[in-house]
């Protein structure tokens, strides 16, 4: 059987033929979709692992409707190969029959881009896109295929019976819940919260207008929808003819997968030191520096973050294998490494070398921060 990362470079190699005439819908599934889904275990031609045109409780039908245990586990709708996969209708349609169905995964494609959708997220359809993945090199630049096919992989048979979607689905929706909830608690605390603040600090002198600009100040994560003035810590874009930027810049129409990376990166290089790390908001990425020097820089794609770290990659003992050498390939951020960051589970690895940038290039008069507990111990022998 042919394995996923086989599968893509096979597919990569039709693009072009294929994408100049624009094939329509079904010869997009036959000659790309059919042999994807057979890559990740399902096969298509057997209709108790995949039933071809689902028939819905609506009464419409959903192109492929992915089966475990002779039950419906995955819907999949897909479009003509030129189909850009942003009209609403198209994408409130897949979710609505999945939901319907009591589905909770659905699949937007046009053979080249998978958008993963959780229907029974409360959310508008479009805000229900957990991640996308394409085999389009220019779509996932930075990314090993390795990279790619396992992001295709979450969707294998395989997965879907461990749960795997269901399990990262949980951590991302939740944890963007929880974010929000915060946000608005900590701009604009309630006078509950100041008082219990107030009370377990025990110190009566402080008054709960302090302890609220405090909260706002410790809250280095302030979505600008809330925020009347530049928040802390932000630099003001220099005054100059051209479009000012801001976060929603970055990360408007991105998946719920990638914000949440971002926003991780985001805070933990604020916190590194609140009081002197500075975040801009550039056209192709955010920059992140110390004083005067630049330590990091960050570009939100629709599959993953790319991150910029000035460090020597040559003096990297064990540098994992999202991250690359790019001091002779052209690249917009700061920095001679490129980290491909599509997950969580890579971010341990990365906010040491984020922190190992920080400790060499801050200012002398700064004091990095020590390794945090959470970091792996092979890393913290080659992070100082």
């Amino acid at each position: 059987m042919t394995t996923v990362a086989e599968c893509i470079e096979q597919l990569r190699l039709q693009l072009d033929r294929h994408r100049k005439p624009g094939l329509k819908e079904y010869p997009t599934r036959v000659i790309f979709v059919d042999p994807m889904l057979d890559a990740l275990g399902w096969d298509v031609r057997d209709p108790r692992e995949v039933q071809l045109e689902y028939t819905t409780i609506d009464g419409k039908s959903v192109d492929y409707a992915l089966r475990i245990n002779d039950e419906p586990v995955l819907f999949i709708e897909a479009k003509p190969i030129s189909d850009p996969l942003d009209d609403v209708k198209s994408i409130t349609q897949v979710v609505s029959y999945a939901a319907n169905a009591g589905i909770d995964w659905c699949i937007l494609t046009n053979g080249v881009t998978y958008k993963v959708y959780r229907s029974t997220e409360r959310a508008e359809a479009p805000e229900k896109l957990l991640y996308e993945v394409s085999i389009d090199p220019k779509d996932t630049e930075g990314m090993s295929i390795q990279q790619v096919a396992a992001l295709f992989s979450r969707f294998s048979q395989d997965a879907i019976a461990k749960g795997m979607l269901d399990d990262i689905g949980e951590q991302i929706f939740v944890t963007a819940k929880v974010r929000k909830a915060l946000d608005k608690l900590l701009i604009d605390p309630p006078t509950t919260l100041t008082r219990l603040i107030r009370r377990t600090i025990g110190d009566e002198s402080i008054k709960p207008s302090q302890i609220s600009t405090a909260l706002k100040r410790l809250w280095t994560q302030l979505p600008e929808v809330a925020i009347t003035a530049t928040p802390l810590r932000d630099v003001k874009t220099p005054k100059r003819k051209g479009k000012q930027y801001a976060e929603s810049h970055h990360t408007q129409d991105k998946p719920q997968e990638v914000v949440e990376l971002f926003r991780t990166i985001d805070k933990y290089c604020l916190q590194l030191d609140p009081n002197q790390v500075q975040r801009q908001y550039l056209a192709k990425y955010v920059k992140y520096r110390h004083g005067k020097n630049i330590f990091c820089c960050v570009h939100l794609q629709k599959s993953g973050l790319r991150v910029w770290l000035k460090l020597d990659y040559s003096h990297l003992a064990t540098p994992p294998d999202y991250a690359r050498d790019v001091s002779k390939i052209g690249h917009w951020g700061v920095g001679d490494v490129e980290l491909a960051i599509d997950s969580l589970d890579k971010l341990g690895d990365a906010k040491v070398l984020i922190h190992k940038s920080f400790s060499e290039k801050a200012t002398k008069s700064a004091t990095p921060l020590p390794e945090q507990n959470y970091l792996h111990t092979s890393w913290q022998r080659h992070s100082g």
